[in-house]
């Protein structure tokens, strides 16, 4: 993947649906989350004509309080999974990417929660929250267990739609990369509920 990588959510969609457009504006991949489903359903594409599933992530629970949301690919074997930390993400966004075989590969952490807070209470004002978007930006480090840096996704200035950049910080195999992208997409569609 040519990084940096730009996640933008569609505008006047009823179910969430994102692209992701690498640095040459090449597309890699176009989320669609499955609408009216008591547990999450995500459908990852390869590009927005939708022929070919890349993946599916799944919730192992209806309530997504301390859910693991688990990656699976065509051919239904799953090769990860990002979990929520329900406590731990109440102040601060901590969630956990595992293996295929549940070992803990990475975290993701909230690097500077008030940002997040700003966000979502001036984004709840009339008018103001039109134009919160252009201020408050949260960010987002994932670090592998022995706490080196492995990627940053940043929420960019945007005016009525959500957009993020995701910064490649180290080198990782083409299993340990596709978890990291699918673990940020899911990451960030919860987020973006949250503020």
């Amino acid at each position: 993947m040519n990084y940096p990588l730009d996640m933008k959510f569609r505008i006047l969609a009823f179910a969430p649906q994102i692209s992701v457009i690498d640095a040459g504006g090449a597309t890699i991949c176009y989320v669609q989350q499955k609408m009216f489903r008591l547990k999450e359903a995500v459908n990852v594409f390869t590009d927005q004509s939708k022929k070919q599933l890349l993946c599916e992530i799944k919730s192992d629970r209806v309530i997504d309080f301390s859910a693991c949301y688990s990656f699976f690919d065509t051919s239904g074997e799953k090769f990860g999974s990002v979990s929520r930390k329900g406590m731990r993400s109440l102040w601060k966004a901590h969630y956990e990417i595992n293996d295929e075989d549940g070992n803990r590969y990475a975290s993701i952490s909230e690097e500077n929660p008030m940002a997040k807070v700003f966000d979502s209470l001036l984004g709840e004002i009339p008018v103001v929250g039109l134009l919160c978007g252009y201020f408050f930006h949260p960010m987002y480090l994932g670090t592998s267990v022995n706490g080196s840096s492995l990627f940053r996704l940043t929420k960019q200035r945007s005016f009525l739609e959500s957009s993020y950049k995701i910064d490649k910080l180290a080198d990782a195999d083409p299993v340990e990369e596709l978890r990291a992208l699918m673990s940020m997409i899911m990451m960030a569609l919860l987020e973006r509920r949250r503020g």
